[in-house]
């Protein structure tokens, strides 16, 4: 198991944003004091390079974000007033996520303690996302043709509005979104499935229709590999999910999807995505959960 982490995931963030952030230091840092990875699992990677970016990016806006150009309502639609910094820290991240694809193609299965930035429109970023390293990725193994079909699952809790807007008329990326009915994106864009949820939703109800999914997932795709984001603002405890989802079901999520994928000998490219629980170490153990489930079943 490969583990995509560098200190640049957790800074810098503007003033007011550390916080859920600081988990990007905190979820190795666990996982290393429980010893469920040495550094040897850890790589650090590189930037991406700008031709990569434009296999899914438009020339313009990535203009934007490397002169820091962005107009005012575009940095309101991200979240974060744009910095170089903050432009370095994405074209990393998606360099993680591709670089866990290569690894899970080989081995099985790989992680980026970052990443799921599915807000990310082609042309522009909204929802705290400037680059979708999922499609970034994805672009990047049907450029090389080192894949034919590509399954996204999509588990956070907000539609993955840019992932589902960017591969919307292309064959070779199924895009699966379960979310909020009534979350954000309050516009939802037309995944190739999408099954939205009712506030309130308890964890056997979520459970079931995720076990009832990924069968009929696996046997309409048939894909080469799945980019699996794991957001854990599915929890009861998250601030903004409005779902009833229990920590122990959480983890049961992460099994299931890891558990059927194995079973069909599918490698996956895992990345975080969101959460949002007052006390950081519920998002922190939710995450590191993700994390052991790989181990144990990977």
């Amino acid at each position: 198991m490969r583990i995509a982490y560098h200190e640049i995931y957790a800074h810098p963030l503007p003033e007011g944003h550390r916080f859920p952030m600081i988990k990007y230091e905190l979820i190795p840092a666990q996982l290393l004091r429980e010893g469920v990875i040495t550094q040897d699992h850890i790589f650090s990677p590189t930037p991406l390079p700008a031709e990569v970016i434009l296999l899914t990016h438009t020339s313009g806006y990535w203009q934007q974000l490397k002169e820091q150009t962005l107009p005012e309502r575009e940095q309101r639609r991200i979240g974060f007033p744009q910095s170089p910094a903050l432009t370095q820290r994405e074209i990393v991240i998606c360099q993680g996520t591709i670089d866990c694809a290569l690894h899970a193609l080989e081995h099985g299965i790989a992680l980026n303690v970052a990443g799921g930035t599915h807000h990310a429109f082609a042309d522009r970023g909204e929802g705290f996302c400037l680059l979708n390293d999922f499609a970034v990725a994805a672009n990047y193994l049907l450029y090389q043709q080192l894949v034919r079909q590509i399954l996204i699952i999509d588990l956070d809790v907000h539609q993955g509005n840019g992932t589902a807007a960017i591969f919307n008329n292309n064959p070779q990326v199924f895009t699966f979104s379960m979310h909020g009915a009534h979350n954000y994106p309050f516009h939802k864009e037309v995944s190739d499935w999408d099954i939205p949820l009712q506030d309130g939703m308890d964890t056997l109800t979520y459970l079931q229709l995720l076990k009832d999914a990924l069968p009929l997932l696996i046997a309409r795709v048939k894909p080469d590999i799945v980019f699996y984001l794991s957001g854990v603002d599915i929890l009861e405890t998250d601030k903004y999910g409005k779902l009833k989802v229990t920590p122990d079901g959480c983890r049961e999520r992460d099994e299931l999807v890891f558990r059927t994928l194995k079973q069909h000998r599918i490698p996956c490219a895992v990345a975080m995505g969101g959460g949002y629980s007052p006390h950081i170490r519920d998002i922190v153990n939710a995450h590191c959960h993700t994390f052991k489930a790989a181990a144990a079943i990977f």
